[in-house]
């Protein structure tokens, strides 16, 4: 089943531990610290992948969680960076957080976004040696990776995107022009699920063709499925109104261009092509609309091909150039990609230490400390440090 949205909660990996050791050797039975430094948690990465539709592979995959950094071992050896994990998903995926905030919109394949950074290495005790402190006995514990929760939604990148009310034939429209083989049958709502359809001219320029479901009245305040019907449409470069012509022409096409303007996300100024379907039911319908949006009318038959050629034609000279919108940067993000990583600095660290562990700083609450201290590993009874004071882990 088509998926155009999925909540996920990202983790990334916490950093390795600082190693705790000390040099000996053979000729030096008491050498001096040398624990290296732990590596760096792993990030979780949203990548765009040009050959992904939708974003049914995340209905499964609700918790998504990076690798841990490695510890830091003696002779100074720091451990290894924690790997990546990361996630594919359609191009034209957007990244809300939890108030519904776009934090990053993917319009390219190939573009890429941080959901999660992964917390730092802690530092091995040889890096606390000073001239005050010649054998630190402690080592800093890596700092936990971020973790929150975001919600991913699709929005189609199309050349073109097939609007109207249920039963239009849209369906029938999108199978005769592309190589979509849409669901067709002569009943309302046969189209449950956006479809997407490549129509290739003799030149070997394509253009990709949306079938959105039908729209029905209110679908603007999200009657039925509107609203995620509808936010398929605001990539489209231009709208192809199908409107059935055995019906009230006029009535039909004010009908949906109501809702589209009720939306606005632009739906209101975009270019329209309008197609009157069915001629074969009706010879000669009329269409009295005057528009400015509107670029074309073409009278078709689904059923008996008629208009369809002139309608191929009409779509590859009407369809706005793709290099007329804003055009991705050089690094192959789109300008207006933005990314707010949460604060990776903290006003505390933990240590550990020969016998346990040690905070230092301000303590930090009593959830984050149990928290930072489990993944550290520590277990019930561990001898904790805080501003002097021992405390057992409960």
């Amino acid at each position: 089943m088509f998926s155009d949205r999925a909540d996920v909660h990202v983790v990334a990996g916490e950093g390795g531990d600082g190693g705790l050791s000390f040099r000996r050797e053979k000729f030096v039975p008491k050498g001096g610290p040398d624990g290296g430094d732990g590596g760096d948690g792993g990030d979780v990465v949203l990548v765009a992948d040009g050959a992904l539709r939708d974003l049914s592979a995340l209905q499964r995959r609700r918790w998504i969680k990076a690798a841990r950094g490695e510890n830091g071992r003696g002779a100074r050896k720091h451990g290894a960076r924690g790997r990546d994990t990361e996630l594919g998903v359609p191009v034209g995926t957007q990244v809300l957080s939890p108030d519904d905030e776009i934090v990053a919109d993917l319009v390219q394949a190939g573009a890429r976004v941080v959901l999660a950074h992964g917390g730092r290495g802690g530092r091995g005790n040889a890096r606390f040696v000073s001239s005050t402190r010649q054998v630190p006995r402690f080592a800093e514990v890596g700092f936990l990776g971020e973790e929150r929760d975001v919600r991913l939604q699709l929005k189609l990148l199309a050349d073109a995107a097939l609007v109207g009310l249920p039963n239009a034939g849209k369906s029938s429209l999108l199978a005769r022009i592309s190589n979509a083989r849409p669901k067709v049958a002569d009943y309302p709502f046969t189209t449950v699920q956006p479809v997407l359809g490549t129509v290739e001219s003799p030149d070997g320029r394509q253009l990709v063709i949306a079938d959105v479901p039908g729209l029905i009245e209110g679908a603007s305040t999200g009657v039925g499925l509107g609203h995620e019907f509808l936010a398929h449409l605001e990539r489209a470069r231009i709208l192809v109104h199908v409107v059935d012509a055995s019906k009230p022409v006029d009535a039909q096409w004010r009908t949906i261009d109501a809702e589209l303007s009720a939306y606005g996300a632009g739906l209101d100024a975009r270019p329209q092509i309008v197609v009157l379907n069915k001629i074969d039911l009706l010879r000669s319908p009329t269409f009295q609309v005057d528009d400015r949006r509107i670029v074309g009318v073409f009278p078709v038959s689904c059923i008996t091909g008629e208009g369809i050629p002139e309608l191929r034609r009409a779509l590859f000279d009407l369809v706005p150039v793709s290099g007329a919108e804003s055009s991705p940067d050089d690094s192959g993000l789109a300008e207006y990609i933005v990314y707010r990583p949460e604060p990776k600095s903290r006003p505390w660290r933990l240590l550990r230490t020969e016998s346990g562990f040690r905070v230092t700083g301000t303590p930090p609450s009593e959830d984050e400390l149990q928290r930072a201290l489990r993944a550290a590993g520590a277990k019930r009874g561990a001898t904790v440090e805080i501003g002097g004071e021992e405390l057992e882990l409960a």
